[in-house]
Formats: C-alpha cells, structure tokens, sequence
C-alpha cells in the first residue's frame, strides 16, 4: 500500500466514524450563537449573541430536546426579544432536531407578512438551514409561502383564524406567536389555541409548544391564564450596592424632576442608585425563578420591557407622561412596556349625571382645540339621528350637535335635508375658514341598507361612508383594506369594529379629564336622555367554549342612538386616518393660527 493510499484509507476510515457519531446535543442558545445571523433590516445585524440578552437563554433553552419541558408561556413586554427567541428555536428545530412544525399567527394576512419577513430571512441569513431547504421556484411545493419542507419534517405556517390549518396537521413542535390577538373561535369549530394545541397530543413527552404573547385585558388575556398555570418564573437581578436580587418593576423607576430622560432605578432594598448605563451587568448576572409550584411540564416567563437593552428606562418614563392622563394609551402603555395585563375596570355601568355635570358652554364658535369634524348617523325606519363630534390633539372631543330627521326613511325628501345637514361648515374661534365635515359614517348593517348605500355612493367624494359594525375582540376600528362596493350604484360596505370604539370611549368618559388627550367635552344644552343613551351599554365577561371576551350589552327599555351615533363618527375619524389625514399637524396648525381681530366700534 502506498502512503497515498494509506492516506486515503485513514481519511475515510475518519469520515466513517464520524459519520456514526451522534449529533452533539446542543440547547437551542448554544445552536442560536453558533449559527443565526440576524437580517441586515435587524436593528443590530451579523451573528446572534445571547449574552446581548442573556435572560432569554432559560426561555430558549426550555424548548430544547434534552429539556423536560414540554409547554414555554412567555407573557413579555415590547422590545425584549421573544419573537426573535421563537425564530432561532424554529431553526434550531429544522436543523438539530427535524419534525413537523406548526408556527401559528393571529391571521392569514399576518402569517404572509411574516413568512417574507422572518422566516425567509432566517432561512438565507443562516447557511445550515439554507442548505436543508429548498430555494423558492415558482413550481416547487417544498418552498412556499406557507409551507418549508425540509430533511425529516416540514414548517406549515397558518393563521388563527383559519380552522382548517389549525386542524390539518399532526405536528411535534408548536409556536403560538401573539396568543391575545387570536379570535376567540376559528370558524365557528373553537378556540384556535386548544385547536393547535390538539395537534401536538400524539407527540406528549417530546412535544414542544411556545406560546408567546403581550397580554391584554386583565381576565380575558390568554396569555395571563397560561401564564397564571404555569411555575410563573420572574427574573431577578442583583443590585449592585447591596447585591439583593430583585424584580424590575415600575414602582423602582424614578427621575429629577421635570427630566424622565434621565430616568433610573431605586433598589428597593438600600435605595440606592441604579443608572442605565449598569443594566448590561444587571442583565448578565440575573436569574430566574420560579414563584409559583407548577407542573414541572409548563415553564411560565415573565418580563417587562424595563430589561430590554434595546429601550432605556427613560424612554418608558416619557411614555409613560405622555400616557397616563388617557386611559386607552395607559392600557397600551401596560401591555407594551410593562408585559403586564391591563386591570378592567369597564364592567361598572356609567351614570348619566356624572356626564352631564360636566357639561360646559363654548358659545357658537368651535372652540380653540377642534381641527376636524366628523358626523356619525344612526338610520332607523322612521328616522334619522345624528351626531357631529369636533376633534383635536390627542382625539380630544367635543359634542357640537345632535339632531334627530323624522319621516319615512325610505323617502327621498329624508336623505334630502340629511344632505343640507352634511353640508354645513363651523366658524372657528381661530382665524382659520369655517370647518366642514370631514367625513360621515352611516350604519347600512340594520335598516334601509340601499337607502344608505346609494346615498353614500353619490357622496363618495364628501367621503360619506356605509359602515357595518362588527363586534369581537381583534376587529380594528376601520378596516386596513379599502372594500370593493357589489355593484356600481352602490357604495362599498366598510367594516368597523365597534367594540374597540366603545372600549375607548368608555375608558375615556371614566376618566374624566377636564382637557386633554382624551377628554370628552358636551355642550351645557344638551338633555338628560342623550347622555343616557350615550352610556346604554356596559361590557359584560362571557364565556366561549372556555375563552373569556367582553360583550357589549345595553340596557333594558333605554335607547341607544346617544352611543351608536358616537361610535360611528369616531369610525368616520379613523376612516380619515386610513386616508392619510394627520389629526396631530392639523390640531397645530389651527392652534398656532391667530385669533381673528374684532373692531371695538359697533357698526
């Protein structure tokens, strides 16, 4: 034997025996920082470092095979990494350890969203999953939208929202992205989680399931329940002047006065001083632990956007500030930066009164604050009602008219005076020309539907909308695609979702603020009854196949045109947003516009 051959023989003696080695048994952090490479469109491009956000290596490494645990809940604030810990468990799925993954999001248009923007960039920015998945080609199965095959198993991407994909497929790894934006039912066949859920059972004991999620409403968050049936691990750092390890929370922060930016961290132990600039180390040496028994099968995370190294302390404090005097951007607030769920106190039915004491007289002119109008209607068989709602910084309110058109509404001379109606313009107290009505919303989804349709198609361009009202969590207060009408002489239908509209306004009308982001002001002429109408609903919690959701009521024998009305002109106000208008730069402009100059002499 020559030493070529020799060498040759040794050489594929060594091939062989490491081809019958077993693979290392990596956790899905150590796999994370030896492959992943972020996007360039990442904030922070190149190879993954878990030590940039060392408290998510537990999380990540809970959904490792050689990990006991089958089911990860991670209940987080914004900008803390959980989307990204999801993504390298998938890779690291596809390439240590392959099967069949199902990766759930709110919506079909969600799951196309982030198929092009997560997955395809986790895929060719990361060399050993590229080289198991095939390249995109128009007429190849194995790579689409939807679907990634790879050796040993496939990633099937589907959304919340469809029971077909949440039904289709037996599935050993599960990821369950933004769990509280979910519909409550898929199809009318459950609630999309058990469904998803359903499809890992025949997997138990090497199941994988990640739900994650910023919660919302406390009581009807999902990710609460499975938080709440979970160990409920915190994560506790040391401070660094008396070395007591703590949980960040939002009674720690404070700042001189007048400055948040400068914001920092009390130890709640000594009191002593923690700037931001000492979070990376806080980070490094942090724990977490579990507050709870648990199961030993679920593993519960919580954390709050005051440990993400990517947000300071003095950015959530000016949030904060800006936050706290309007009650629907402190929930937001809550839920984005505090990962926690928002305490609903909206259930306590309003009293007309309250409201009515607060009324206030600003004369004929529209006051200083109002930079758009718009006009909500409410059609019923025998008349029409409608309110016209001045807007301003922050979506401050005010109550300019409501008027009632009696008669026949499937007679022509009703819509006529509505027109004249519509048509009216407001003298303002800035020397500014008098406002129009921006933007009408009409309800076509109970009585004279065709009436309201062509009367809206023939004012398409006054912007004088049919809207249909649709109930339920996740339904936006205006639709994010413009509908198409069914016929030309028929305006298009657009859906608005009236309950995120009611829970807005509601949590405003409890706060009460005199002036403001959010404050709702109403004229001093305005009768008891309107203000009764306008507060006939309350929410209620129910039940759906297990899930709670809050359901809008009213109350018996009081009419409910008071809120109807208000409802819909708010709609009309994000209708205008979809169509580019800026509420903020208007409200400026107007208020930086001079008043205009009045003569001492009577003529």
């Amino acid at each position: 034997m020559t030493d070529l051959d020799a060498l040759t023989a040794e050489l594929v003696d060594a091939a062989w025996r490491r081809g019958l080695a077993p693979e290392p048994q990596l956790t899905v952090s150590e796999w994370a920082d030896r492959h992943r490479m972020l996007p360039t469109a990442n904030a922070e491009p190149g190879p993954w470092r878990t030590a940039r956000v060392p408290y998510l290596k537990d999380i990540m490494d809970a959904l490792s095979v050689s990990s006991p645990v089958e089911r990860v809940v991670f209940m987080k604030g914004a900008q803390t990494g959980g989307t990204e810990a999801g993504l390298n468990a998938i890779g690291y799925w596809i390439a240590h350890a392959p099967g069949l993954i199902l990766a759930v999001w709110p919506s079909i248009d969600m799951v196309r969203r982030n198929s092009r923007t997560r997955i395809d960039p986790l895929i060719e920015g990361t060399p050993e999953l590229r080289r198991k998945i095939a390249t995109p080609r128009a007429k190849d199965p194995g790579n689409t939208v939807a679907l990634k095959e790879f050796p040993g198993g496939a990633l099937v991407m589907t959304g919340a929202n469809s029971a077909t994909g949440l039904r289709s497929t037996p599935a050993r790894y599960l990821m369950l992205d933004e769990v509280d934006a979910f519909p409550a039912d898929a199809d009318d066949e459950g609630d999309p989680v058990a469904l998803a859920v359903q499809r890992t059972v025949t997997f138990r004991g090497r199941r994988k399931i990640l739900m994650i999620s910023t919660p919302t409403l406390a009581g009807v968050s999902r990710i609460e329940k499975a938080f709440a049936e979970s160990d409920q691990r915190r994560f506790h750092v040391p401070c660094p002047h008396c070395g007591t390890f703590q949980v960040l929370e939002w009674r720690g922060i404070a700042w001189p006065e007048g400055e948040p930016a400068r914001a920092f961290y009390a130890c709640q132990t000594c009191g002593g001083v923690i700037e931001e600039h000492d979070k990376p180390a806080l980070l490094s040496a942090g724990e977490w632990r579990a507050t709870a028994p648990g199961d030993g099968r679920t593993a519960g995370f919580h954390l709050s956007a005051l440990y993400s190294p990517f947000e300071s302390w003095g950015e959530i404090a000016i949030d904060f500030l800006a936050s706290r005097k309007d009650p629907t951007r402190l929930k937001t607030w809550t839920n984005l930066k505090l990962g926690e769920p928002f305490e609903d106190r909206d259930t306590a039915p309003l009293a007309p009164d309250t409201l009515q004491a607060r009324a206030e007289d600003w004369g004929e002119l529209l006051p200083d604050g109002v930079a758009i109008v718009t006009a909500g209607v409410d059609v019923q068989d025998t008349w029409l009602a409608i309110e016209i709602v001045g807007w301003g910084l922050g979506e401050e309110s005010w109550s300019l008219a409501y008027e009632a058109i009696h008669g026949d509404t499937a007679r022509p001379e009703v819509w006529d005076a509505l027109d004249r109606l519509l048509a009216q313009r407001f003298p303002h107290r800035r020397d500014v020309p008098p406002l129009p009505i921006a933007a009408v919303a009409i309800d076509s989804g109970g009585h004279r539907t065709g009436e309201v349709m062509t009367f809206s198609a023939a004012r398409l361009n006054r912007r004088v909308w049919a809207i249909k009202g649709r109930g339920g969590p996740g339904v936006p207060p205006w639709p994010k695609r413009p509908p198409k009408a069914r016929r030309a002489a028929l305006a298009p239908v657009h859906i608005v979702g009236v309950d995120s509209i009611k829970s807005t306004l509601f949590a405003r009308l409890r706060a009460g603020e005199p002036e403001g982001a959010g404050a709702c002001h109403f004229p001093a002429d305005r009768d008891y009854a309107w203000f009764g109408e306008l507060v006939a609903e309350r929410a209620v919690r129910k039940y759906t196949r297990g899930v709670a959701r809050l359901e809008w009521v009213k109350d018996a024998g009081v009419r409910n045109e008071g809120l109807d009305t208000r409802v819909y002109a708010t709609a009309a106000l994000h209708g205008l947003y979809a169509a580019g208008w800026r509420l903020t730069d208007l409200a400026v402009r107007i208020k930086e516009a001079p008043r205009p100059r009045r003569s001492r002499h009577r003529p």
